[in-house]
């Protein structure tokens, strides 16, 4: 889309000139474009006659365009030192400076010479490139069209137009206006219709703009050759990805890789392959994967896209050291990829190396500002170290005429990259109605997260739990400490440490009942979607008691958009006394449940989730009876910095308090972020000299 041309016409009418020799073929291969072989053929003459201008332009326009700009240019800075008021040598002397890439000093010279020659068309051609190839679209736009105004159907100013408009919409399009990037490709398809370039361009905003039927069309309308339809088709499989049609994906990537090779296109095979690669990946077929990309790596050494490939199955199948290995080779072979530099940053973050991860994504920002997925990366990093508040109030009741409110407050506030805290509040009052008991209780915690290193995570907690009821009243200190681990790519393993107080209900609180967990936690996932999730917790209590519970959970990953898993869970608990009249303590508890959940969104600020859960439950040696538990909440983003959320929970599970129990509770939690971005960012940009 940045590609720019400069497309000045050179008249070479020079009649004494053809009186004395016949320079026709010189001047149809400049024409055509032979710049090599005209060189060669007016580079005699340049001797013979030293100070034929017409030869001495000729010859500089050969030389400047065959490949050596910087002797075009001295060739026509001694021609005008010559002729100093010669505007065929002015206008090539200024337009060798292009050839340079000398734009900004190209700039004041054809600003001077259009106010000089303000209808001559080759001079208000050439300034409006000049303006093109330094980006100042808007001006460049003005001037290309008043070329228009003097020669209407001139071709090589509708050509220049159409680079211009490429130029500005692709700086809309970096700004994500798209809407102003497709109207100006729009309008290059009024002059040039069908053109490739516009129509290629228009497909990318469709893609973007997640447009998949837009972009379909689009391509569709860009196939008009077996060369432009593989095209077509490796952008189709890429639209039909980002519409969650992976398979639909796969086999239009097989069709073009098929289209390439009997084609024999080299280019084409090798998108082709690292398409069908792609696709592969989508849909999780990574043994094949796997198996394409050290073929191709054997066929194509040390090549980035196949590098990419390697890096991007490192990233689904969570080796993430892997990918970071390749996206270093992609930067080192070229420090300018976007696909090298973005997608070490995704891995780092991926890894937990936040720091790292900052650095490398700003890094993206600084070669493609701006850039859609990089600024959304740092949105993300900052997402998850912004300090927050967040407020939630819970009512619950159940079948034993109990029921409760309870009102939490919290902030957290992330002091750098390894260190947050947060602090809360929390009031639950319960009554019986039946017994008219009632107690509340104001909990106040201090939590401390600290990262040992990436993937490992030091929680504390430290807070008091003050009861009330009747006219009695105790405090008691709450404890929490939990190590968070991830030991293996798939593999995430808690160890943890708990003291609370229970406060389920009235008879509960007035007991003084403190709970001491032991747990270990753990939940595995793998590449062909089965998981097990594992909870092991051994309880003292206060009252002497001790309770051992396990809770085992085997899934499968049915669907990724939505996430929709399936699966089959197993609880056993036990107590060593039983205290049926006080709490649910029996000396066998099992459960054999079947649940499904399901998490997704709505719309771009709604997002939704519902699980439910059935089976049988056994207490003692009693019959089997049936348990049901279900839950579903609505998250709604009302800003950026604003969310709220509105949930339910139902369960008549045995093992809350009693057999034939049944709880229900209703709740509302908002959260909003007090900054816009983390407190320490600053000070991090200025540590490691990022200027973004």
């Amino acid at each position: 889309m940045t590609k720019n041309c400069v497309y000045i016409f050179f008249v070479f009418a020079s009649l004494s000139l053809y009186c004395q020799e016949d320079f026709s073929k010189g001047f149809t291969l400049l024409e055509n474009g032979d710049f090599k072989e005209a060189k060669l053929f007016f580079e005699p003459y340049t001797k013979s006659d030293p100070d034929n201008k017409t030869v001495q332009i000729c010859y500089g326009r050969a030389v400047g365009l065959s490949g050596n700009p910087g002797s075009a240019n001295t060739i026509f800075k001694e021609l005008l030192e010559k002729h100093s008021n010669d505007f065929e040598v002015q206008i090539n002397y200024y337009e060798s400076f292009l050839w340079n890439k000398k734009y900004k000093k190209a700039k004041p010279l054809y600003a001077d010479l259009v106010k000089k020659n303000p209808t001559n068309f080759a001079a208000i051609l050439g300034y409006a490139n000049t303006l093109s190839n330094l980006k100042e679209y808007k001006e460049a736009l003005k001037w290309v069209n008043k070329a228009l105004e003097v020669q209407p159907t001139n071709n090589s100013a509708k050509v220049s137009r159409k680079y211009i408009k490429l130029g500005y919409a692709n700086y809309y399009v970096n700004n994500q206006n798209y809407k102003k990037g497709e109207s100006l490709l729009n309008e290059i398809l009024e002059d040039f219709t069908d053109d490739k370039d516009a129509l290629l361009n228009l497909a990318t905003i469709f893609l973007i703009t997640k447009n998949v039927k837009k972009a379909k069309e689009t391509y569709y309308r860009y196939a008009k050759t077996p060369k432009d339809s593989i095209i077509a088709l490796n952008g189709i499989a890429l639209a039909e990805h980002i519409g969650e049609k992976d398979k639909i994906a796969l086999k239009t990537t097989i069709t073009a890789k098929q289209k390439a090779t009997k084609l024999k296109a080299p280019e084409l095979i090798e998108k082709s392959q690292e398409r069908y690669v792609q696709a592969l990946i989508w849909n999780r077929k990574f043994v094949t994967a796997k198996k394409e990309i050290s073929t191709l790596e054997k066929k194509y050494p040390n090549r980035n896209w196949v590098m990419a490939l390697k890096a991007t199955l490192g990233m689904y199948t969570a080796k993430f050291k892997t990918s970071i290995t390749n996206y270093d080779k992609i930067v080192a072979n070229d420090s300018l990829s976007f696909d090298g530099n973005l997608g070490k940053a995704n891995a780092l973050f991926a890894s937990d190396k936040i720091v790292a991860a900052y650095i490398t994504t700003y890094k993206t920002l600084d070669i493609f500002p701006k850039q859609k997925d990089a600024s959304g990366l740092i949105k993300k990093l900052n997402i998850n170290y912004t300090p927050f508040t967040e407020q939630q109030v819970s009512y619950t009741f159940d079948n034993g005429d109990n029921t409760a409110l309870s009102l939490r407050s919290a902030v957290m506030v992330p002091l750098s990259t390894k260190f947050r805290t947060t602090v809360s509040y929390q009031y639950r009052t319960t009554e019986n109605t039946t017994t008219n008991n009632k107690a509340n209780s104001h909990i106040v915690q201090a939590d401390i997260e600290y990262k040992l290193m990436p993937q490992t995570n030091l929680l504390t907690s430290v807070g008091l739990t003050n009861s009330r009821f009747s006219n009695t009243a105790y405090t008691q200190p709450i404890i929490q400490a939990k190590l968070q681990m991830k030991p293996l790519s798939f593999l995430n393993l808690d160890l943890g440490y708990q003291r609370e107080v229970q406060n389920f209900n009235a008879e509960l609180i007035e007991r003084e009942i403190v709970m001491n967990h032991y747990s270990l936690i753990y939940n595995l996932n793998t590449n062909f979607n089965l998981g097990w999730y594992s909870q092991i917790i051994h309880t003292k209590q206060t009252d002497n008691n001790e309770r051992n519970l396990l809770f085992t959970s085997l899934y499968y990953n049915v669907l990724r958009k939505p996430a929709l898993k399936f699966g089959i869970n197993y609880q056993y608990i036990t107590f060593k006394d039983q205290l049926p009249l006080i709490y649910f303590s029996p000396n066998k508890y099992k459960a054999l449940e079947l649940f499904g959940d399901v998490r997704g969104k709505i719309n771009s600020k709604t997002n939704y989730f519902a699980s439910v859960a059935t089976g049988l439950q056994y207490v003692e040696e009693q019959d089997a009876s049936s348990l049901f538990r279900g839950e579903a909440g609505v998250t709604f983003q009302f800003s950026d910095r604003f969310i709220g959320d509105v949930y339910a929970k139902y369960s008549n599970i045995a093992s809350a308090t009693a057999a034939g129990f049944e709880f229900t509770e209703i709740g509302i939690k908002l959260k909003y972020y007090l900054t816009k971005q983390p407190l320490f960012l600053d000070k991090l940009k200025k540590k490691y000299n990022i200027n973004k």
